[in-house]
């Protein structure tokens, strides 16, 4: 990465590298976090997603590479940027015999806020994340979706300008997860930076980029969309038939660059230009006997494209 882009970017690894012994947990990992961005760091248990937030937060020291937060070494943060800086730990790490306010104002108070500014910034945090109705309740006493959300208000509430989050939707119900990524899209469009750690793939939806990892690997970083046009060469339609075609049918023609079966009357076309090659399609199908009864765009999930990319990887590497 050139020397002069690292000033603009409030998160930077360059070719990071951690092992455990004979284990490689992140391998030459290289990328940037822009200022009022969410990176999603997606992948499976296991993919090396914990121990880049640990590195990043100074809690581990990467075997080889750099990495930088607020233009600095983690392991070497001035005190006025560690007070920039939040982190929403994987496990619940709070005191369940204190209440949920009480909570999250002993880690105000942790920043050196007076109670005035203190007492405000509590009760914001903890409306923003609809708990204000439980302030009174005891952390312990809380469900898991309210505990994670607690973790979350204690690392907002000395108003941080980067956010490191280890799973914060791990363990909770749908509408819950929805609610989570709600206040966190509400915190990047007040200008914070958010890396954000999930095993569910189908979150990478709600990021501005996309960070794909597979064994200690980054196989993919783009903007969703982007992703998705970068893992399958194009625009993808699904087209349904009168009846059963053979592929090559529709595979020689001008602009398409891949076709396959999705069901007895159903192919998937990834193409250059869905607009240019919808009427060659419609005119293909005519010469060989058949119709189109439908050509839609299709919208792999984020599932299909994180399958893609590791078969991608695994072919690679036994081809190597």
């Amino acid at each position: 990465m050139p020397e002069n882009d690292i000033a603009d970017y409030p998160v930077v690894l360059d070719g990071v590298t951690r092992h455990f012994g004979k284990v490689v947990a992140a391998s030459d990992v290289s990328f940037a976090v822009g200022e009022g961005t969410i990176l999603g760091l997606i992948g499976p248990s296991g993919s090396g997603k914990t121990t880049i937030i640990r590195m990043l937060t100074g809690t581990l020291r990467p075997t080889a590479g750099q990495l930088t937060v607020l233009g600095e070494d983690p392991r070497h943060f001035r005190g006025a940027t560690r007070e920039r800086i939040g982190y929403v730990p994987q496990h619940f790490a709070l005191y369940h015999d204190l209440t949920a306010y009480e909570n999250v104002s002993f880690v105000a108070a942790l920043f050196g806020m007076f109670w005035r500014r203190r007492r405000r910034r509590v009760r914001e945090v903890l409306e923003l994340l609809e708990l204000w109705d439980a302030k009174g309740r005891l952390a312990g006493q809380l469900s898991g979706g309210m505990q994670r959300r607690l973790v979350l208000a204690t690392a907002l509430v000395h108003e941080p300008d980067v956010m490191f989050i280890d799973e914060p939707t791990a363990g909770v119900d749908p509408i819950l997860r929805a609610k989570i990524w709600e206040a966190l899209r509400a915190l990047r469009d007040a200008g914070r930076t958010l890396l954000v750690t999930t095993q569910y793939v189908d979150e990478a939806e709600h990021c501005d980029a996309v960070a794909l990892l597979s064994h200690g690997k980054l196989l993919a970083l783009d903007r969703p969309d982007d992703l998705r046009r970068a893992v399958y060469g194009g625009e993808i339609v699904e087209v349904r038939t009168a009846r059963s075609v053979d592929e090559k049918v529709i595979q020689g023609i001008e602009g398409v660059a891949t076709v396959r079966r999705r069901g007895p009357r159903t192919l998937l076309v990834v193409v250059k230009d869905a607009g240019e090659a919808t009427p060659r399609i419609v005119d293909a199908l005519t010469r060989d006997g058949t119709s189109a009864i439908s050509i839609d765009p299709y919208v792999p999930s984020f599932e299909e494209v994180f399958q893609a990319v590791v078969e991608r990887d695994d072919a690679s590497r036994e081809a190597a």
